[in-house]
């Protein structure tokens, strides 16, 4: 026990029986309470520091007890120094913070857990340690609906994947298809937070040669607005007016890294205080992190996690859960496992063993009460290695796929989750070559390559989701992208196949069915009510229609520009038997998109 505090044993039994506050004792309770809204508890605590003898990460454990009614959620909190670090960038405080996010409406009882002993931040046991300071610190707070409107997650609620393997607003019920930038994967590798810098630029080998570098998103400084966050006088302001930026133009994901010390690509990328540390965390590195993945989900951008890579992931506890590794995800999870949406990745082109993936996968589970997607990545040649045996493993979610065989690969994956009963949330995150990957505009104005076999591919095979990977023989590549207009048109693809999906298609209840057109074509269907066909060389085609009677209008999408649906030489099909569907509007050699609806469901 703390003396410091001058709490009796008896009384600390007191408070473990029930919910009620000591005076001076109250947690500070900041943000909007409303649902989908982070609550930010922060209780006084000891007196300590990043550096301190007794290890504040690892030798104290803050859990608090959120309840409403029968239902409760505990979730893990951390050490902040000051409380406000991000601007003083102070390594000492007696500030012990927890972030929570109430799904409903109504009063909300709080009680804190706090215990000290030897590493017992990486324990579960709640019994582990003693108890010290203000555990047992409780009390209430009212909570109204979210006056949220628009792309704000915070008007929607978390994102979970639902049985359809597409994510799921947990409040709206609004299904979400993901169009993210996969580069760069150093986002975080920013000259504006604090204790940032490339431990290595001129030993870099490989994609990562150059001198060294670290991102100050320049050209995206014009992209920050009035009223948005900085830190420190106006530090950010790159960063967050890039994220506008990517939000403006239709991305709702972003692919980044936390740790690529221990032979990652980038090496200049961590969440502790100094390189070789690994048990103490920067606290106003880490808060500054936080200011800008706030912003993530008022623009409505989700956070796409990679907690390592294939370089270093043998670098915590040499691949185990172990000590390091179990304390680096912790906090992870308690710093930023509030956001609405978060999906946690095991890790890039993954070397783990079978073992391992599933102890991390079970550890990030234990550890998240929100129930966040928990996927993994893997190299091109692999898939069968890595994800055979984690299918109908209920920790993970899907897999993260790095792939040329777009297409087939994302229908093999649904299909074989499928036959557990548990159906993957899969998405395309990677496409090759490693020194191609999306080219810039400049480059290739068309993306006819990319378009065709990997952005329609991926979604008409049932994908769930597209991220996109610069490839390092050009610039604003996968470790120095400055710049995300290099691929401004790009984007606007990107947001005219979202917006096909999202408009016109009950997406959720689909599924791949390329059995009904001539092998070449792609086909959705929700069979007897509408097909969507994508004809990746253009020309025309005929579809199966043989399980109905029905009529149905005929009406044509261009990938390329987007815009409205368009007639083309036939309007209307009827079953059964295989229907020729015409020619499109214009440009018979380009792809194009046909919507066959039943009439009485038609626009």
């Amino acid at each position: 026990m703390n003396a410091r505090f001058g709490i009796g044993i008896g009384v600390l039994f007191s408070m473990a029986a029930g919910f009620f506050s000591l005076p001076g004792y109250a947690a500070d309770i900041r943000g909007i309470r409303q649902v989908w809204h982070t609550i930010t508890l922060t209780f006084d605590g000891p007196e300590t520091s990043e550096t301190a003898k007794i290890n504040p990460f690892t030798d104290y454990r803050l859990v608090v007890a959120f309840r409403q009614e029968d239902r409760e959620f505990s979730v893990c909190g951390y050490y902040a120094a000051d409380g406000n670090a991000a601007e003083t960038s102070a390594v000492a405080g007696n500030k012990w913070r927890v972030h929570f996010v109430p799904d409903s409406p109504g009063q909300w009882s709080y009680k804190a857990s706090f215990r000290t002993g030897q590493d017992i931040a990486m324990s579960l046991a709640p019994d582990a340690g003693e108890n010290t300071a203000f555990d047992g610190q409780a009390g209430s707070f009212q909570v109204q609906p979210s006056d949220k409107t628009g792309r704000d997650f915070r008007g929607k609620g978390f994102l979970r994947v639902s049985p359809s393997g597409y994510l799921r607003f947990a409040g709206s019920g609004q299904y979400w298809i993901k169009i993210g930038a996969d580069s760069p994967e150093n986002l975080l590798a920013y000259a504006d937070f604090d204790g940032t810098f490339d431990t290595d630029g001129l030993n870099r080998e490989g994609e990562a040669q150059g001198g060294v570098f670290l991102h100050t998103y320049q050209p995206h400084v014009k992209d920050w607005r009035p009223g948005d966050p900085t830190w420190q006088g106006g530090k950010g302001k790159g960063l967050v007016g890039g994220l506008n930026y990517l939000a403006d133009k239709g991305v709702n994901s972003v692919y980044f890294i936390t740790y690529n010390l221990d032979g990652g690509d980038g090496k200049d990328v961590w969440p502790w205080i100094h390189p070789q540390e690994r048990r103490r965390f920067d606290c106003s590195k880490l808060d500054q992190w936080e200011i800008v993945f706030e912003h993530m989900d008022k623009l409505g951008i989700m956070l796409h996690n990679i907690s390592q890579e294939q370089e270093n992931d043998q670098g915590l506890d040499k691949g185990e859960l172990g000590p390091q590794r179990r304390l680096y995800y912790r906090e992870l999870v308690a710093r930023f496992g509030h956001h609405l949406g978060i999906t946690w990745n095991l890790g890039e082109e993954n070397t783990n063993t079978d073992q391992q993936r599933k102890a991390f996968a079970k550890y990030f589970h234990d550890l998240d009460p929100y129930g966040h997607p928990v996927v993994v990545h893997t190299f091109p040649g692999q898939y069968d290695q890595v994800y055979k045996p984690l299918l109908g493993y209920k920790y993970l979610q899907g897999p993260s796929l790095q792939t040329e065989d777009t297409h087939n690969q994302v229908r093999k994956w649904i299909d074989e989750s499928v036959k557990t009963g548990d159906k993957w949330y899969v998405c395309l995150d990677e496409i090759g070559p490693a020194d191609i990957g999306v080219k810039p505009d400049a480059d290739d104005p068309g993306h006819d390559r990319d378009r065709t076999r990997h952005l329609w591919g991926a979604l008409m095979g049932g994908a769930a989701g597209v991220e996109w990977y610069f490839g390092y023989r050009f610039s604003h590549n996968d470790l120095n992208c400055e710049d995300w207009r290099s691929r401004d048109l790009w984007w606007d693809q990107n947001r005219h196949a979202a917006d096909f999906f999202t408009k016109y298609l009950p997406f959720a209840q689909m599924a791949h069915a390329d059995e009904r057109v001539p092998r070449g074509n792609y086909c959705l269907a929700l069979p007897g009510q509408v097909y969507a066909v994508y004809l990746p060389l253009g020309g025309t085609t005929e579809i199966d229609l043989a399980d109905t009677e029905d009529s149905f209008s005929v009406e044509w999408y261009d990938p390329r520009r987007g815009g409205s649906l368009q007639a083309g030489s036939v309007r209307f099909v009827r079953g059964p038997g295989k229907q020729g569907i015409g020619a499109p509007p214009n440009e018979p050699n380009k792809d194009w998109v046909i919507l066959i609806k039943k009439e009485s469901h038609a626009r």
